[in-house]
């Protein structure tokens, strides 16, 4: 949890600038008003009303004491004998007759003039000066502010976590134990200094974690900080940047003097790729705002010695852009690869998601390990959540089995298309799509089994054919060959079925020739070719090599077409060999798609072989229902 000290400085500087505080205002409004309105209520005598004509009688009849008229308002009060007191209204002049009567009854008769309240006199007067002063005065107030406001955005925006709030230690990260093991003399560092000072060893000033995105490197920083007790400011990089000039090399000094402050600390900066990348790079030259503080953080890092107790920390997922200056022993002296997690890792990070949640003590988590290969911490932790969200769904207690099942599919090919409604046609030749793509599959010995096939929309395709990677590090030409025919698994059973070709193998078209073409450019997979490498055609950054000319002359890059066009080609004549071959086993998977929607694996493996007298019987009458196509 961030400290709120920064916060709470702002406030009381506040404060001391604001002078009077708000609720004054209100207090002499309500002076104001109480001047005015009290003097007549408290004068206010308890008065019956009379009409003007009533009153008349009274004086007739001799009931009457004395009266006071006041003058220019036509209000009478007075007293009767029995001295009841009484109010009422007549004309502005009292008519003759009446001043006649009330003498021939000797009513006492006094006449007064209402003095007028001095306040509302010279309220007219003074209110167009008191608008005007509260005009220039909220002017003011607002000047203030926004000047505070201007003076204060070079302050940093890093969020200290102290050591008195919940830590994050190595217990609460599941796995990665050779990277705990990496970082443990950094801790070791900050809790016993004077072990590295008596050899005269130099701790390293900054560690970089480099991996993946949601393999837990922010994480692991705070982890850093938790075990060795100190304070952790945590920063992004694009907290940086701002549209003044000289914002972010301010609020980098301004950064590293709190944390020499504090005394020992981690300051730790995620997303540096956001500020560190290669200056001079852009098409705009190299004197920019983003350079000044990549600039201002160099000097910092070198302005500060590894005794002090100081340590930076640094995530990224793109090493490959930072500038070198960044990466030279002294600044970040050290590199942790933060991979993404192995069998035995998603085991546990699966295994501590699954804590906080209700769940079936019968889930077979390892089986959900070995088939979520390539996932990353944060996806394994929302994979458990869509779990429990699909188990709320079915108005279950407990997530259950089904429920990661269905996760995982919704993660890795989308959420099912309820309000697509296809043809018989289309769904035919979906079937028959999909069945290629899983005949192809489980028939090559170097491809991936298949885990689920499915024809109802999923995600953006009409169809999915599910493949479950084994754990591999490094793939084989063969392999990825297999794979090539694979992708044309579709293609080639629409074209054997039906003699047609349609859109739907777009997708496939488009991974199968990037396959192709980084086999032959990146990998060394063309004999033609040779053992060379030109790199990918990966898109270019912030304009660094746009000016570069093509590492190779048009000789070699028809050379490299025309393998790319070998490649493919090759590999779809063998799926599609495979598929004339098989075409039995390709119509009972269609036949059974058709039947059931979504089959799995081992339902296709049975598939494929010669069925029974029994069974044949069921699939040829499956096979009738399918129409005239076949």
């Amino acid at each position: 949890m961030a400290s709120d000290a920064p916060e709470t400085g702002t406030s009381e500087r506040r404060k001391g600038r604001e002078g009077w505080p708000r609720w004054s205002l209100w207090i002499l409004l309500a002076l104001i008003l109480a001047s005015i309105l009290l003097p007549g209520i408290l004068n206010r005598e308890d008065r019956k009303s009379l009409d003007y004509s009533v009153f008349i009688a009274e004086v007739s009849a001799g009931t009457v004491n004395s009266v006071e008229v006041t003058n220019e308002t036509g209000t009478i009060e007075g007293e009767l004998l029995d001295g009841d007191l009484f109010t009422t209204k007549g004309p502005v002049e009292l008519p003759d007759v009446d001043l006649e009567l009330l003498r021939d009854r000797n009513v006492d008769v006094q006449f007064k003039t209402e003095s007028s309240n001095p306040i509302l006199n010279l309220l007219p007067l003074f209110l167009p000066f008191a608008l005007i002063i509260g005009l220039f005065w909220w002017m003011q107030r607002r000047a203030q502010g926004q000047m505070s406001g201007i003076m204060s955005i070079g302050k940093s925006k890093a969020k200290t976590y102290t050591t008195e709030r919940p830590d994050t230690g190595f217990s609460d990260i599941a796995g990665y134990e050779g990277v705990k093991q990496e970082i443990t003399e950094i801790v070791d560092f900050l809790k016993e200094p004077e072990r590295f000072t008596e050899i005269g060893a130099r701790i390293p000033k900054g560690v970089l974690l480099v991996g993946p995105p949601g393999t837990g490197k922010t994480l692991i920083a705070r982890a850093v900080a938790g075990e060795a007790g100190v304070p952790f400011l945590s920063v992004t990089g694009s907290d940086f940047m701002e549209m003044f000039v000289g914002v972010g090399a301010s609020r980098v000094r301004d950064l590293f003097q709190t944390a020499k402050k504090l005394g020992s600390a981690i300051i730790f900066i995620d997303e540096i790729d956001s500020i560190g990348r290669k200056r001079g790079a852009g098409l705009g030259g190299g004197n920019d705002e983003r350079e000044q503080t990549l600039n201002q953080m160099l000097a910092e890092m070198d302005g500060f010695e590894a005794t002090e107790g100081i340590v930076m920390m640094a995530a990224t997922n793109r090493p490959d852009v930072l500038d070198p200056a960044l990466l030279r022993p002294g600044r970040f002296d050290r590199q942790v690869i933060v991979p993404l997690p192995e069998y035995s890792e998603r085991l546990s990070i699966l295994k501590v998601h699954a804590d906080s949640k209700k769940v079936d003590t019968a889930i077979d988590f390892e089986a959900m390990a070995k088939g979520t290969p390539g996932m990353s911490g944060a996806d394994l932790a929302n994979l458990i959540n869509e779990a429990a969200l699909h188990a709320v769904r079915r108005d279950s207690t407990q997530v259950k089995q089904e429920d990661l099942e269905a996760a995982r599919d919704r993660v890795i090919i989308g959420q099912r298309r309820e309000s697509v409604a296809m043809s018989d046609e289309e769904k035919t030749a979906t079937a028959y799509h999909e069945a290629g793509h899983a005949l192809v599959a489980t028939l090559l010995p170097h491809a991936d089994p298949v885990h689920k096939v499915t024809i109802l929309p999923t995600g953006q395709a009409l169809g999915v054919t599910m493949q479950l990677p084994e754990e591999r590090h490094a793939y084989t030409k063969e392999y990825i060959e297999d794979r090539l025919a694979v992708l044309f698994g579709g293609r080639m059973a629409e074209d054997n079925v039906f003699g047609v070709i349609s859109t739907g193998a777009s997708n496939d078209l488009m991974q199968g020739t990037e396959l192709a073409r980084k086999m032959v450019t990146e990998w060394g997979m063309s004999e033609r070719v040779g053992p060379r490498a030109w790199g990918s055609n990966a898109q270019i950054f912030l304009g660094d090599d746009l000016m570069s000319g093509r590492e190779y002359s048009e000789d070699t890059a028809r050379i490299i077409d025309e393998e790319v066009q070998r490649i493919l080609v090759e590999q779809e004549h063998r799926a599609k060999k495979t598929l004339v071959e098989n075409r039995s086993a390709l119509d009972r998977i269609a036949a059974a798609l058709l039947d059931k929607e979504t089959i799995d694996g081992n339902d296709i493996a049975k598939l494929i072989p010669e069925p029974t007298s029994d069974l044949a019987e069921g699939l040829n009458a499956d096979l009738d229902t399918l129409g005239p196509e076949l």
